[in-house]
């Protein structure tokens, strides 16, 4: 599937599509756990976001618009805020956030995480419930990403500071 035959889709709300390399991909609407989790965390990162930034939950994001592109719909995105931004590409992108659920452990962990790393965004989050909240700070770095598992109240200086405290996400 070519990039404007997914753009004339057109919006449909009822499962969550994404396109991978040029394959339309659906699944069920994440749980509610997931869905709860999502809104609590981009409200505080939009409290916290400098107004430079915008965060949206669950954008539509072209990581490759090639003869066979893919498009990803993260949990959140954080993106540098302009007046023209009405589309998001991953040049757009300083951070993308994933939430981890039973069917799509591998999915986050291995292939959207290449996926990120190819496009270049410099920051990727994954969050984590199946024990107890804990979330991956990633960082671009050669090309890959590179970070550590945190637990309890994290604090953070990039894309911007802000502090989550993961307990009371959930």
């Amino acid at each position: 599937m070519s990039l404007e035959q997914w753009r004339a889709l057109g919006e449909d709300t009822s499962q969550r599509s994404e396109l991978q390399e040029g394959v339309l991909i659906v699944s069920p609407r994440p749980r509610f756990l997931h869905q709860r989790l999502l809104t609590r965390l981009a409200a505080e990162l939009i409290a916290q976001a400098p107004t430079e930034f915008v965060v949206a939950a669950e954008p539509e994001v072209v990581l490759t618009a090639t003869d066979r592109p893919t498009v990803r719909n993260p949990a959140i995105v954080v993106a540098r805020d302009r007046e023209d931004l009405v589309a998001l590409t991953a040049d757009d992108v300083v951070l993308v956030i994933e939430i981890v659920s039973p069917g799509t452990r591998h999915v986050v962990l291995v292939r959207k995480r290449g996926e990120y790393a190819d496009a270049g965004i410099p920051h990727y989050w994954i969050v984590d419930l199946d024990d107890h909240p804990r979330i991956e700070l990633l960082t671009l770095s050669d090309g890959r990403y590179v970070g550590d598992w945190h637990t309890g109240t994290v604090e953070v200086t990039t894309p911007f500071t802000a502090a989550l405290d993961l307990d009371a996400l959930v």
